[in-house]
């Protein structure tokens, strides 16, 4: 099942995605899921964020090929940053190229978006906190990244944070292809196999020092072949069986 959010003139709703359709929701998917029976077209519709998180946790370093292509050493443990939720936009929306900013990088990455309230999952039972995966692109100002030594300001500028296009709820996430694409080129090629730590290990770690609300995405890493963007430049990030998440920056 593919689960969005959508604007259309001035509402929102919760959908889900059926062929060129999308069928509304009652609420938020995040309990029972209750179809109203009204539709809209797909081409018709403003796909937004298909979560609304709190906060997205991300983790660094969780390619091999990534930490090495920049000289750095494996972490022992899954290394935990946060993104705020202004850094949040849906498909299709514009990353705005910061007026100090000298090297802005994309950075395509599997994402988790917990569907229940969750403290202290065990590893074993990550996958019955999560309702589905998503693209995020974790974009980032390198250059004040390393500036500053810790990650907050270069990861969580305005706009730094696509996700979409939707939840992908049935989905095996063990072995999928990966790709960002910078103009059409692609830039990043990689398989979710190659994560260092697995899923469950970063839902356990994550939840063993805060609470995860509905909602809330977490980004797994991003393998090797990070670059620069400019103005102008489209990004894609691609993951098979989710679909592609597309952003232009300006």
């Amino acid at each position: 099942m593919k689960l969005c959010r959508v604007r259309r003139g001035g509402a929102e709703a919760y959908a889900v995605v059926e062929g060129d359709r999308v069928e509304l929701l009652s609420g938020e998917p995040f309990g029972e899921i209750v179809r109203t029976g009204e539709s809209w077209p797909l081409s018709e519709v403003e796909l937004l964020s298909p979560a609304a998180p709190s906060k997205v946790v991300c983790v660094g370093k969780n390619y091999l090929d990534h930490a090495k292509e920049f000289n750095s050493e494996l972490p022992a443990e899954p290394l935990i940053f946060l993104k705020p939720s202004t850094a949040v936009i849906g498909p299709e929306g514009t990353v705005e190229y910061p007026s100090f900013g000298t090297r802005v990088d994309f950075e395509g990455e599997l994402g988790l978006v917990i569907g229940k309230k969750c403290k202290g999952v065990r590893a074993e039972d990550w996958r019955s906190v999560v309702l589905g995966f998503t693209c995020v692109n974790d974009v980032t100002e390198r250059d004040i990244q390393f500036k500053d030594g810790q990650w907050t300001r270069g990861k969580g500028f305005d706009t730094f944070c696509p996700i979409g296009p939707w939840i992908e709820t049935e989905l095996d996430p063990s072995d999928l292809r990966i790709q960002t694409r910078l103009n059409g080129e692609v830039k990043q090629d990689s398989r979710t196999s190659k994560l260092i730590f697995s899923l469950g290990r970063i839902v356990e770690h994550i939840t063993a020092f805060t609470t995860l609300l509905p909602g809330d995405v977490i980004a797994t890493g991003t393998p090797e072949g990070v670059g620069p963007m400019k103005r102008g430049d489209t990004v894609e990030v691609e993951i098979e069986g989710i679909g592609v998440l597309r952003s232009h920056v300006k």
